[in-house]
């Protein structure tokens, strides 16, 4: 079969994107791995390419955990991927019985595959297992035309109310669906800095959720425009600030605190990860107001006037992947409600009703793939 793989005999530092190679198709064997019974082959229809990946397409993340799972496979190749919607094509003998799922069935994936067995697992935070593996990272994913995943994170899912490719990043949108539920956003002010594909996820669901009014801040143009379809009440460039990578604009933030009612947005969901969209999250909040991590970036981050963290009395929480599996229950309602117009815009807005964004497994070329890539702030691999 064909899959997309990053080869660690190109080295990390020295290569980038990923690539297309053949490859043996995963096989049930439950003679030689007894795990094989819990587990099914699924035909990917459509997979997401989402922020992690790029991470990987451009060596800025994961570079350990990839080379470590490698070392313990003795394998050389990850085929990454780790969002998609797809078809059952082969059961274990124990599928049935456990999960009652069925030959032909449509299913998304939790990309987390977590032990069950941990202190968090046990303790109702199963989404930071101890012992998770993460799907196209710490095991084969589904940039490949079969994968071989474990049943018991497969999320059957009625593609009759859900567009396929819509279908197909579930899982990122199931990324905002958990951060939106750390907060009450009903009758809120709600900030939203960086309007990428989770951004604008977020808005559509604080928009659904009751947030009194929402607003987008991007340094990119489209993303703006973008994030304004998806229901922001106000939309704001970033201005650019000369000197290090973790200052800010400190007249653009007053401008924001001065405009809201309580001086400052009672909810400010940073997104974007870099360390001075950190620190404008920290300043737009209120006193009192809540400030909700999600962006990912690595390295070493600098926060001036710490004390106004305690001072001002912020609440902050870092948020990462989804609970499993209430916050597929709510991605499921979201999606499938035709009223509130969600999944609508995620097809016409954020995958630019496939134009541009719907790549063709079999046509793949890593440098048009890169300019799509560059061009949208989603893309999905739709295999024949």
């Amino acid at each position: 079969m064909n899959a997309l793989v990053f080869d660690t005999q190109r080295g990390w530092e020295t290569s980038k994107g990923l690539e297309k190679v053949q490859t043996d198709a995963p096989r049930l064997e439950e003679t030689n791995d007894p795990e094989d019974a819990l587990a099914v082959i699924v035909k990917p229809l459509f997979s997401g390419f989402c922020g992690s990946d790029r991470g990987i397409w451009y060596r800025s993340a994961f570079k350990d955990m990839i080379h470590q799972s490698l070392a313990r496979e003795d394998k050389a190749k990850r085929i990454t991927g780790h969002e998609f919607i797809g078809e059952i094509v082969e059961m274990g003998s124990l599928v049935r019985k456990h999960f009652g799922l069925r030959e032909g069935q449509h299913v998304a994936a939790e990309s987390h595959i977590i032990c069950e067995n941990c202190y968090q697992c046990q303790t109702g935070q199963s989404h930071v297992c101890t012992n998770e593996k993460i799907l196209g990272i710490s095991i084969d994913g589904c940039f490949a035309q079969y994968l071989k995943i474990p049943a018991k994170i497969l999320w059957p899912t009625n593609t009759d109310k859900i567009d396929l490719r819509v279908a197909s990043i579930q899982e990122p949108f199931g990324n905002a669906v958990h951060l939106c539920t750390q907060a009450d956003l009903r009758g809120k002010t709600v900030i939203v800095l960086g309007c990428g594909t989770i951004g604008l996820f977020s808005i559509l669901i604080a928009r659904e959720w009751g947030a009194f009014k929402i607003i987008g801040i991007d340094p990119n143009p489209r993303q703006r425009a973008m994030a304004e379809a998806c229901g922001a009440d106000e939309v704001l460039d970033l201005p650019k600030v000369d000197g290090s990578a973790h200052a800010i604009n400190h007249d653009f933030v007053q401008q924001i605190r001065s405009s809201l009612p309580h001086q400052g947005a009672d909810v400010v969901l940073e997104v974007a990860g870099l360390n001075s969209s950190v620190n404008y999250a920290l300043a737009l909040a209120r006193r009192g107001g809540m400030v909700m991590l999600f962006g990912l970036k690595g390295g070493v981050f600098q926060i001036p006037d710490f004390e106004k963290i305690i001072m001002n009395g912020l609440e902050i929480k870092a948020v990462v992947g989804r609970q499993v599996f209430q916050t597929w229950h709510h991605t499921r309602a979201l999606l499938e409600n035709t009223r509130n117009g969600i999944q609508d815009k995620v097809l016409r807005v954020i995958l630019n009703n496939g134009v541009g964004t719907v790549i063709p497994f079999d046509g793949f070329q890593a440098d048009a793939f890169e300019q799509s890539m560059l061009a949208h702030p989603k893309l999905t691999l739709q295999f024949s």
